[in-house]
């Protein structure tokens, strides 16, 4: 039997998996002449969720990255991850784009691509895979492992002899959430080879536990291929550290032949390239046996913890877990990878906050309809219903969902040539806007500014403009792990500023501030500290505040800063979130009187009841933390309860946001606004 081969996966899906994705390619070419003399079978580097993470999160362009790293691995092949007609994106995209996606990502660096659909619709590898065969580069069809009632070995075998069929050069098992325990991929890679020639490789997380083991026993049944991370970047949500699996194997038939200290070197290097990003570490660092029945893979599990805080429901997440394997069985039970996993995941947190299916995501609604194609088993009737209802469809889709997308690179081209205005563009600019339309605008202005910069979190954060120190012995770190408090001049006058590890900066006047300048109205202001924009509101419009409270996010110097209450009282906001404001602008007034205290929070399955608004009408709150999308009526336009007024992109996913009352409609902040969870958004006279 040949030699056990091995994919590192530190590049792509380790990261993804503990940090959200967010390693910058400045901490990954140092290491990578070491990564090349390793003798891995591949490195896989790209796809997945960085190319979304880069221009969203890191403003980085994946496809200068991909070109560096080619550089910088002559010789290990690299692999990219490819949604199958999703590529890269959340929905399904026409077969020339997929075309020419393919084309280009082979042109800049891919060598291997692992090709999977997140429903297992082998109609839906179709174009890629056609695609990937005129570059000439290797294909790897991909099964996406589930444990379900309708996903059988004998069903996976099948499936398997269909990618052969469909051209794939290997077939990868990807068990993204720890699912594949030892014996039964043991069977699963017998019969898998028993119906096909070409070579197996295994990919699962260390999520449940199960990971070594089980990647011994498929080694033992004949796969040829094994995915594993090193030491630095491995367990937890990612997958078996690398030095381990040699060891296993050493001096056996399935001996790697790698070289230890060389790894060990490297496993070094990601240690101390780990620090820079604590404050995206998930906290499912051990064994989490939930998942084994919730199925959450690795990557959604950190994306999951960071969406319910920005919900204000970290308390949340068991109610979620529990609900995603409802959702899933609604669903048709649908693998839990991208893009399905993030709609599976969203949809249960939408149902945990606001009631089973009171409220759809649009991406959800999709899949009930068959827009993502044809899942596994037979879906709710009712849900189904519902989903219909909502975009106005008879049935579900039976065919190929692509059939019913006319050719669009061209009009994809010329939206980019008017976005940048400019007569030529690049062809993997035009797929970046075609990816993430809503994201790649921003991204393309602050391009020229250049990747964020990540550094360990033991080191104090050094003055910048507008912020100067206030001199020697001025900083008192708080606990380790816990937050560092400094006193630093802004403009003339002393503040406190609170350096936390989720990388907010906590910023409220110290005992030697000025106090709060009187409002307009008798009140106090709250004046911006430094220079920044108005990230987003913490407390609602019109709510009672304490001083001392959070209520209001300023981004400045790429840093998140928490502004606070100056007094008690009920506060207004004197600008909506997305502006700019210069330092000492007046941000919130606070008006006179005693603070009543809060009110208790409504059950979490209640839908937000609907405020008076100040003119008399009623108030249309953002049932979630999210960016205002886009109107779907116009501004004065007359609407009856339930009508949809407009679209919140939140967690990913679409949420039409309904009419609360009949009436003539007021839009209380411009699209492209990041709101916080119940800010009035609308109102209605």
């Amino acid at each position: 039997m040949p030699k056990v081969k091995l994919t590192d996966l530190v590049l792509r899906d380790a990261h993804q998996s503990l940090f959200a994705t967010r390693m910058v390619t400045a901490d990954m070419l140092p290491i990578c002449d070491k990564l090349d003399k390793v003798g891995y079978y591949a490195l896989e580097a790209w796809g997945g969720a960085t190319f979304d993470s880069c221009i969203r999160f890191l403003n980085e362009d994946p496809w200068e990255r991909l070109k560096k790293l080619k550089k910088a691995l002559p010789k290990t092949p690299i692999m990219m991850l490819l949604r199958g007609q999703n590529l890269l994106g959340y929905r399904h995209y026409a077969d020339d784009v997929v075309a020419k996606f393919v084309e280009y990502a082979a042109k800049d660096g891919v060598d291997i691509f692992r090709i999977f659909d997140a429903v297992n619709d082998p109609r839906k590898f179709a174009a890629a895979t056609a695609a990937a065969k005129k570059t000439g580069k290797h294909i790897q069809a991909t099964i996406s492992y589930a444990v379900t009632p309708f996903h059988t070995i004998e069903k996976y075998a099948e499936f398997a002899k269909q990618l052969v069929d469909i051209g794939a050069d290997s077939i990868c098992i990807k068990d993204m959430a720890g699912l594949l325990k030892p014996y039964e991929g043991y069977d699963l890679v017998k019969a898998i080879k028993k119906v096909t020639s070409i070579p197996v490789e295994v990919h699962t997380h260390a999520t449940t536990g199960m990971s070594v083991a089980t990647l011994v026993k498929c080694a033992e049944a004949g796969a040829e291929i094994l995915d594993t991370t090193i030491s630095s970047m491995s367990m937890g949500t990612s997958h078996s550290p690398t030095e381990t699996m040699v060891e296993i194997f050493k001096g056996t038939e399935y001996d790697t032949g790698l070289d230890n200290n060389l790894l060990l070197e490297i496993a070094a290097y990601f240690r101390k390239v780990r620090n820079n990003y604590k404050k995206f570490e998930s906290s499912f660092l051990g064994a989490d046996t939930r998942i084994l029945q919730s199925q959450v893979p690795g990557g959604m599990l950190s994306n999951l913890e960071s969406q319910l805080k920005e919900q204000g429901a970290s308390d949340k997440m068991d109610d979620v877990l529990k609900e995603i394997a409802v959702v899933q069985k609604d669903a048709g039970y649908p693998p839990l990878v991208t893009p399905t996993s993030q709609i599976v995941g969203t949809q249960a947190v939408f149902n945990v906050l606001f009631g089973r299916y009171n409220k759809l995501s649009g991406e959800f609604q999709d899949v009930m309809a068959g827009k993502y194609g044809k899942c596994p088993a037979p879906k709710n009737p009712d849900v189904v219903k519902k989903a219909l209802e909502a975009l106005k469809m008879e049935k579900e889709i039976t065919h190929r969902p692509a059939d019913d997308i006319p050719s669009e690179y061209s009009k994809l081209e010329d939206e980019t040539k008017k976005l940048l205005g400019t007569s030529t563009v690049t062809p993997e600019d035009v797929l970046t806007y075609a990816m993430f339309p809503k994201v790649a605008p921003d991204f393309f202005k602050k391009r020229g500014e250049g990747p964020v910069v990540f550094k360990p979190e033991t080191e104090a954060p050094k003055p910048a403009s507008g912020l100067v120190a206030a001199g020697a012995g001025a900083a008192t770190p708080a606990a380790a792990g816990q937050a560092a408090r400094y006193s630093v001049n802004v403009n003339g006058s002393n503040y406190d500023v609170v350096v936390a590890l989720a990388g907010t900066v906590a910023v409220a006047p110290s005992a030697s501030a000025p106090a709060a300048a009187p409002a307009a109205s008798g009140g106090a202001t709250i004046p911006a500290p430094v220079a920044g924009t108005i990230l987003r509101y913490v407390a609602a419009e019109g709510a009672n505040v304490k001083s001392g409270d959070t209520v209001l996010i300023i981004e400045s110097m790429k840093m998140e800063l928490e502004i606070k209450a100056t007094a008690s009282g009920k506060i207004r906001f004197l600008v909506p979130a997305g502006t700019q404001v210069a330092a000492q602008q007046p941000v919130a007034e606070i008006g006179g009187g005693t603070p009543v205290a809060a009110p208790a929070p409504a059950p979490a399955q209640a839908a937000p009841v609907a405020a008076p608004a100040a003119s008399g009408g009623t108030v249309v709150p953002a049932p979630v933390a999210g960016t205002v999308l886009r109107y779907s009526v116009g501004e004065g336009a007359a609407v009856k309860t339930g009508d949809t007024v407009l679209i919140i992109e939140s967690m990913k996913m679409e949420l039409e946001i309904k009419a609360t009352a009949s009436g003539k409609i007021r839009f209380l902040v411009p699209t492209g606004t990041q709101v916080a969870s119940q800010q009035p958004i609308a109102e209605i006279g």
